[in-house]
C-alpha cells in the first residue's frame, strides 16, 4: 500500500504576520502546497502500478514518477519548513543560530547581506543549511526544488521566493517581500532544528 503522507498544520503566528497577508499565506499554503502533497500522493499510488520491466532512461513511466516524486517531496518538505519558520518576531538571529552564523559569517550583517542576495539572484529558494561534511553553515540557491542544495546539508532557515510566495502583496517586487520575511522569521523554530540535528 502507497505511503500516504498528510498536510502539515499550518501555524496559527502565519496568519497574522507583518507584511505577509493572511490572502498570500491563504493562497500559498491552501492551495500550492496542499497541491504538492496531493501530487506526492498521487505519484506513490502510481508507483504501485508501475510496469519497472519498462524502465528507460530516456522516458518510461517509472523514470517520470521518480523524477517528479522528487520534485513533489521537496516541494512539500521546502513549503512545510518554509511556513514552519515563519509566524516569529524576527529580527536579528538569537541563541545557538546566532552564535553559528557569527563563526561562519562573520557577523549578522554579513550573513543577512549574502542571505537576502541569494534570495534576489535565485529563482526558487534560499537556503540556509549546516554541512555535515565540514561542519559549516551555507546559504545555498535553488532554481528548482529538487535542483541546488548538496547531500549531507540540513536546511535550517528556508526562504520562498517563487513569485506565488509575495505576488499578492508585492506583485512582481521581491525586494520587500524578502525583507518581510526577514521581519517574521521564527529564530526559536530554527534553534529547534539545531536542536534536532544535535548542531
Amino acid at each position: 500500500m502507497a505511503e500516504v503522507r498528510p498536510y502539515k498544520e499550518l501555524k496559527a503566528s502565519c496568519l497574522n504576520m507583518d507584511g505577509i497577508s493572511k490572502e498570500e499565506v491563504d493562497q500559498h499554503y491552501g492551495i500550492l502546497y496542499k497541491g504538492y502533497v496531493n501530487k506526492l500522493n498521487e505519484i506513490r499510488q502510481n508507483l504501485e502500478t508501475v510496469d519497472y520491466s519498462a524502465a528507460n532512461q530516456s522516458y518510461s513511466a517509472l523514470r517520470a514518477a521518480k523524477v517528479d516524486e522528487t520534485f513533489c517531496l521537496n516541494g512539500a518538505k521546502l513549503h512545510e519548513w518554509y511556513f514552519d519558520n515563519l509566524g516569529g518576531k524576527g529580527g536579528p538571529a538569537t541563541g545557538r543560530i546566532r552564535e553559528l552564523i557569527d563563526r561562519d559569517f562573520g557577523s549578522w550583517e554579513r550573513f543577512e547581506l549574502e542571505f537576502k542576495a541569494t534570495g534576489m539572484a535565485v529563482r526558487g529558494w534560499a537556503v540556509l543549511a549546516y554541512d555535515l561534511d565540514d561542519g559549516k553553515l551555507h546559504i545555498y540557491g535553488q532554481d528548482a526544488h529538487n535542483v541546488g542544495v548538496p547531500w549531507g546539508a540540513y536546511p535550517l532557515l528556508i526562504l520562498d521566493v517563487y513569485e506565488h510566495a509575495y505576488g499578492i502583496d508585492y506583485g512582481v517586487k521581491r525586494a520587500p517581500y524578502i525583507d518581510a520575511f526577514m521581519k517574521n522569521i521564527d529564530w526559536d523554530e530554527v534553534n529547534a532544528r539545531l536542536a534536532k540535528y544535535n548542531i
